[in-house]
């Protein structure tokens, strides 16, 4: 349930903060007082799409918090995505600055736009006041279907069997025309393959052989370079390990008599270790390094090798194992590929898969239609369409990713008619009602706390209206229900009640929003009844809609 709401700098709100109620609570107000922008402010707070167009003029940033209380699930899922609060609420915050940068936060712990949309489909169920336009396009109605039955995840396999059945078909159908091509292709592939088979690169290679070849090529220069040394530090008639060692020693008499000496000699003692231990290395070094003519040539005859295969491959020496590998995998795919009758059985098999999957979904979509056709019927009675009939058709129609039905919308508006198709025969207001009834009793099969109608009476007037209000008043029995509304008959049922209304300040429109306490209902609903002049009949009808 929705216990606050807190609205800061968003479109013309500069900052409103609200406290709700369990039950049926409306809002009500002037057109363009902006009760339609509390939806669009708590679909932000839920992770709709916002940009830098929803901050209030002149303000840095619009900040958008929604405080709920928590069924057993919801606990779960925080639990789960480490965001439980110690109190077992859910506190969610939007914010957007004006350079439109978004930030979402639950319980105070940075979150993604989508971890809100789906904690916000948990705790909010929103209906559109352009619900009833969305009836009219057939894939709102097979959505509608198949969301009412919690045959959602059902369509998703379905939809994925069929796209893989598809592909392989489509792979299939390339071949047969272009067989020739694809043998073409075959062939260059095997002789890339062998190619860098024979040739047989191991990863890291290319290296190695650089450092050897470097180190075979310069080999001469190396054995030199090492015996100079060597005899400089310790093989000359003056070496200079000797005459360290004959300083050292004079030094070490010449401390005794003057101890500034100390330092000097304590520089020079590990330089003397570090020459000898130079001499060591140079000998070592000299023992493995040789002048080898033969390996020399095999290496270049392997550096040019792999250097022209890579330039042949249009890749890095580095390269090739990798090429080698995704080749490989390429050759593999086109054989598999080019084996016509594996292919066709592999596609027959993706075909039943499909098949199966989509005739279960056909079973429970039949089952589905006629249980909301018939709830859809009843509902229409209470909403003055006496006699009327609410079906669902399921038209077969090819293979699809849908399915195998497209679903219609029937509707007869009073008795004795055959029922046709929606988008035919319903009018503006028959259209509303079927919707509003199509909300409730979606509404009933979810288990969503709250439930929000944004303008979904518009088409309704007179008795209807009043049937309406308690209709919702009804539902607000077991769930939370929020309203927006401009009919008088179904603001009177609401349990708590909100005006909104615009100031100007500063020369800005700004909207504000008050509770109202059992008077000012009485002057709003009467508002309401009669426009901007309110009368002692008016005021008399409003205290009497109020009443009943």
């Amino acid at each position: 349930m929705l216990r606050t709401l807190t609205i800061r700098d968003f479109v013309i709100v500069d900052a409103i903060e609200l406290e709700f109620a369990r039950g049926f609570s409306v809002f009500t107000g002037e057109t363009g007082a902006g009760k339609s922008i509390l939806i669009d402010a708590l679909a932000l707070a839920l992770g709709g799409r916002g940009d830098a167009s929803v901050v209030r003029e002149g303000a840095a940033k619009a900040d958008i918090t929604a405080d709920f209380a928590a069924l057993p699930e919801v606990q779960a899922w925080l639990a789960e995505h480490e965001f439980a609060d110690e109190d077992g609420g859910v506190l969610l915050r939007r914010v957007i600055d004006n350079a439109g940068r978004s930030k979402a936060y639950v319980n105070g712990i940075a979150a993604t736009a989508a971890q809100l949309r789906e904690l916000g489909e948990m705790l909010v169920d929103i209906h559109g006041q352009h619900a009833h336009q969305s009836l009219m396009k057939a894939d709102a109605q097979r959505q509608l279907l198949d969301s009412q039955a919690g045959l959602l995840d059902q369509a998703r396999q379905v939809a994925a069997a069929y796209k893989s059945w598809r592909a392989l078909a489509r792979q299939r159908e390339e071949f047969e025309q272009n067989a020739r091509n694809v043998l073409l292709e075959r062939e260059r592939l095997q002789w890339q393959v062998s190619e860098l088979e024979k040739l047989a690169v191991k990863s890291g290679e290319w290296a190695e052989i650089s450092a050897e070849h470097s180190r075979l090529s310069h080999a001469a220069s190396l054995i030199g370079g090492a015996q100079e040394a060597l005899e400089a530090i310790s093989e000359s008639e003056s070496p200079i390990l000797s005459q360290l060692s004959s300083i050292t020693q004079k030094l070490n008499k010449l401390v005794d008599v003057d101890t500034a000496l100390k330092p000097v000699l304590d520089a020079l003692e590990p330089a003397q270790i570090q020459l000898q231990e130079a001499v060591y290395a140079l000998n070592d070094y000299l023992g493995r390094v040789e002048l080898d003519p033969a390996r020399l040539k095999t290496v270049e005859e392997r550096l040019e090798a792999v250097h022209s295969t890579a330039r042949k491959f249009h890749v890095q020496p580095d390269d090739l194992p990798q090429e080698y590998a995704a080749l490989s995998e390429q050759l593999r795919q086109l054989a598999d590929a080019s084996d016509l009758d594996a292919l066709r059985a592999q596609e027959d098999k993706l075909k039943a898969a499909y098949l199966v999957l989509a005739q279960q979904l056909s079973g429970a979509r039949a089952k589905a239609a006629a249980a909301l056709g018939e709830a859809v019927t009843a509902a229409m009675q209470d909403l003055s369409m006496a006699g009327g009939r609410f079906s669902i058709a399921l038209n077969a129609c090819e293979a699809a990713a849908y399915g195998l039905e497209q679903v219609e919308f029937l509707v007869a508006g009073h008795a004795g008619v055959a029922p046709r198709p929606l988008t035919k025969v319903a009018s503006g207001g028959e259209l509303a009602r079927i919707s509003l009834a199509i909300s409730v009793i979606a509404s009933h099969a979810t288990g969503t706390p709250t439930l929000i109608f944004d303008e979904v009476d518009s088409g309704i007037g007179g008795g209807v209206a009043e049937v309406v209000g308690r209709l919702l008043k009804r539902l607000g029995q077991e769930r939370q229900v929020l309203c927006v509304t401009h009919l008088p008959q179904v603001a009177s049922q609401a349990n708590q009640h909100f005006q909104v209304s615009k100031r100007n300040e500063g020369g800005k429109t700004l909207s504000q929003i008050d509770g109202l306490d059992a008077k000012s209902r009485v002057e709003e609903i009467a508002r309401m009844l009669g426009g901007l002049e309110i009368t002692a009949t008016t005021r008399k009808h409003a205290r009497e809609l109020l009443a009943s």
